[in-house]
């Protein structure tokens, strides 16, 4: 797919599918709220594109090709590297960006579509960034966007959350850029490449950090929960497709095999069940549980088998799927309750019954069971992880697993939709375009469980991986029963508290603590100084300068003022008075009198 005219200018041989989200972010500028009926049809346009432009590269050709590059200040960006590695990715960030604005049709304010354009715009812009320079402007991009998604809430909480989010991803940010100077530096080079574990040197791993952080991998990952419950109801749908999965496609695309993010990996499987299951607000808990889910991802990047990177792939497909999914789920329940904590819900089963059969397509889908898309992804990841001979790794997921259906797969619904007997709440009616894109991302959800070639035929590695097997089928049944049998038995006495839990919070707050302490002591002491040499000093010389500018004032300037106004009233009073005329052309005549008489009498000099 060709764009006229551009490919002459620039060397753009295809719709890059940020254009279209660009071009509407700015078209949507000059709009107005009130008419909005009239316009929303338009956000539906750049995602219809970007499935268009992302089919036509899929199979468009074979290979990796560079399709689009800018020459700019001496430097050649990469805007349109294609390979599978990046399809995959682009792929589901296309469908996902139309089923998103698809269930934000109803929002009027335009703020929020304009945000939500540059952030997807920046994540299209990642994945098919070839060079470092082009990765770290749209990285950014869609730190900017993101955060407007949080702070358009207009809440207090949000507010000061987003501030927290802007400023993690603000220190990820100068992580990467520090990390590809010093790689110019050393290299020459800005081109977007993968790194060989053994040839790993320091700029490598700053580069890393930087990308960690928009992974969510633990201990960096507190901006996450923190930020994502307090996003706009449509925002968090779309931060919880793009943000961290564009940190995966960067791992995967760079630091395939390191083995330190394997180990990371299931730390943050285990780290984000652990504490979901405590969690009482649904979308922290499904915040939470992308820190979980983003750890397979990571974990089979760092195994680095063909298996496990297609396996991550595969995963971050389905996850973006039903993690959307759920976060509509739990989006309707705070538009309509007006609450997202379980403490406040309960007994909505039949009161909002379309929600809960959408939402728990959604957790049995995250959950791994079989016909639905977590199973034919996550199964894929533990099979490789097993067959690497990374056993404990792939017990860890497993265990993860377990943790995952009994948080938002039994937990969360539970208490939502069935806990009381019957509820009280006043219902807000859900728009049906919230509705509709529910039912479109379920329908994915169990299409790509039924037939996962759909998904295999995409991953960047071919793949004869079959997930329906007896022993695997067998696996997820007995994993899914026991853990069900668990809750069902221990339901009475794990009712979600209404305390919030704090984890690496604590750590970051007393890091602020500290540093307030650090900045504020000095000052306060210096300002104690200066507070003492001013009354002792400074105030004495004061009072000293005023005495003598007082008495300046009445024996000098006074005595003049008095002189003159004693001597035009005794001597020429009368001539003073008649050359008062009042005109402005008699002031201007005589002041160019006087200058004239002042030029001769230094020119005669």
């Amino acid at each position: 797919m060709t764009m006229a005219g551009l490919d002459q200018l620039a060397g753009i041989h295809f719709l890059h599918p940020s254009i279209g989200f660009l071009a509407l972010a700015l078209v949507m500028a000059f709009l107005s709220n009130e008419r909005y009926m009239t316009w929303r049809w338009l956000l539906l346009a750049p995602p219809v594109l970007a499935i268009f432009s992302v089919m036509a590269l899929t199979f468009g050709g074979d290979g990796a090709r560079e399709l689009a590059t800018l020459h700019y200040l001496g430097q050649t960006l990469s805007l349109g590297r294609v390979d599978t590695l990046a399809l995959v990715f682009a792929n589901v960030f296309a469908i996902q960006s139309l089923i998103g604005f698809i269930y934000a049709l109803h929002v009027a304010d335009r703020g929020q579509h304009m945000a939500a354009c540059l952030y997807i715009a920046g994540g299209f812009g990642c994945v098919f960034a070839g060079d470092y320079i082009t990765l770290f402007i749209f990285w950014e991009v869609m730190s900017i966007g993101s955060v407007f998604l949080i702070w358009l809430r207009g809440t207090q909480a949000a507010t000061a959350a987003g501030f927290r989010y802007f400023l993690f991803h603000i220190f990820g940010g100068l992580f990467l850029l520090a990390g590809l100077l010093l790689r110019y530096s050393e290299l020459g080079t800005f081109a977007f490449t993968a790194v060989a574990p053994e040839a790993a040197r320091y700029y490598d791993y700053i580069i890393l950090i930087g990308f960690l952080v928009n992974a969510a991998c633990v201990p960096l990952h507190a901006w996450l929960p923190d930020a994502y419950p307090e996003a706009t109801v449509t925002g968090a749908v779309f931060m919880s497709a793009f943000t961290t999965k564009t940190a995966v496609y960067v791992l995967a695309r760079a630091y395939a095999g390191f083995d330190i993010l394997a180990v990371a990996g299931v730390v943050m499987c285990l780290y984000g069940v652990f504490y979901a299951t405590i969690e009482n607000n649904a979308r922290r808990i499904l915040s939470y549980h992308i820190v979980s889910q983003v750890g397979y991802m990571v974990c089979g990047i760092g195994i680095g088998t063909a298996m496990t990177i297609d396996g991550a792939c595969a995963h971050a497909y389905a996850h973006i799927l039903y993690k959307g999914l759920l976060f509509m789920g739990a989006g309707c329940l705070l538009y309509s309750a007006g609450t997202a904590k379980l403490t406040e819900l309960g007994g909505l089963a039949s009161r909002l019954p379309l929600v809960m059969i959408c939402y728990m397509v959604g957790a049995v889908s995250i959950s791994g069971m079989p016909l639905f898309n977590g199973f034919v992804s996550k199964t894929m990841t533990i099979t490789g992880a097993a067959e690497a001979h990374r056993t404990w790794l792939a017990l860890g997921m497993e265990l993860a697993a377990v943790g995952t259906f009994l948080s938002v797969g039994i937990k969360l619904p539970y208490f939502a939709f069935w806990a009381k007997p019957k509820s009280t709440v006043e219902l807000k009616p859900i728009p049906w375009n919230m509705y509709l894109g529910m039912a479109v991302s379920s329908l994915l959800c169990l299409g790509t469980g039924l037939f996962p070639d759909l998904l295999y035929g995409i991953l960047p590695y071919p793949t004869d991986y079959q997930p329906y097997t007896a022993w695997h089928v067998l696996q997820a049944c007995l994993i899914l029963g026991f853990t069900g049998l668990g809750f069902y038995l221990m339901r009475a006495i794990i009712p979600p508290h209404a305390s919030r839990n704090l984890d690496f919070d604590i750590l970051y707050r007393l890091i602020g603590r500290w540093f307030v302490k650090l900045v504020s002591v000095p000052a306060a002491a210096i300002d104690n100084i200066w507070t003492d040499v001013y009354e002792k000093i400074g105030l004495k010389a004061l009072i000293e300068a005023g005495f003598l500018t007082s008495v300046f004032d009445v024996k000098v300037i006074d005595g003049v003022l008095d002189g003159s106004a004693k001597g035009v009233r005794e001597v020429g009073g009368a001539t003073v008075a008649r050359s008062q005329t009042g005109r402005l052309q008699d002031y201007l005549a005589a002041a160019v009198a006087i200058g004239l008489v002042v030029f001769v009498v230094v020119w005669l000099r």
